[in-house]
């Protein structure tokens, strides 16, 4: 009778870790990465220089990819975080990784890197002097009127941007009047889509 109980109770601890390991855990590594890199951007963060938040993305994007490399990042949480953390680079690779990573992300299930896998190609396509086509990015310099150029808005029909959680030109209009009040838009993504 001992026997049996060791025996049964053998099986089950042997049972436990299988079960955990069927299901991948998010990496807390990462995840704490892409809370930093928010934070260094949200509201009411002490705002640092912009040079000092480029020495701090740079050092992200360094520690992401060395996860990458280590084949550590497994979940399509981890994938979102570290396209959220690439989409923050100052290349034109930072930005197609940023991309391929959303890609996975949505691959594993996380509706909610549609909108990053939109953006990095948005800005992808900036960063080689090519016009945006989702209209994710709005960009005003020296007090200048906020604008989406160079955009070409007749390539993606807002079918195809709602699908991937980016609001429609009508909208993407209201949101410029916005920022040029002085205003951040809440409407940077349809209702229903996060990111």
């Amino acid at each position: 009778m001992k026997f049996v109980f060791v025996f049964a109770f053998a099986s089950l601890v042997l049972l436990v870790p299988a079960t955990a390991q069927d299901k991948p855990r998010f990496n807390n590594i990462v995840h704490e990465l892409f809370l930093d890199d928010q934070k260094d951007r949200g509201e009411g963060a002490e705002q640092l220089p912009w040079d000092k938040i480029a020495a701090r993305d740079l050092e992200r994007r360094s520690q992401v990819h060395k996860l990458l490399e280590s084949d550590a990042l497994k979940t399509a949480e981890d994938f979102h975080d570290a396209a959220f953390i690439y989409q923050h680079g100052q290349t034109s690779d930072d930005y197609l990784l940023a991309h391929v990573l959303a890609t996975v992300a949505v691959a594993k299930g996380d509706a909610s890197s549609l909108w990053i896998s939109a953006a990095s190609v948005d800005r992808y396509l900036q960063s080689i002097n090519r016009p945006q086509i989702f209209g994710t990015q709005y960009n005003s310099s020296n007090n200048s009127p906020t604008t989406q150029e160079p955009y070409e808005t007749k390539l993606v029909p807002d079918q195809l941007r709602a699908v991937l959680c980016v609001p429609s030109l009508e909208q993407q209009q209201r949101n410029i009047a916005e920022f040029n009040a002085g205003r951040y838009p809440d409407t940077m993504v349809p209702k229903g889509c996060s990111r």
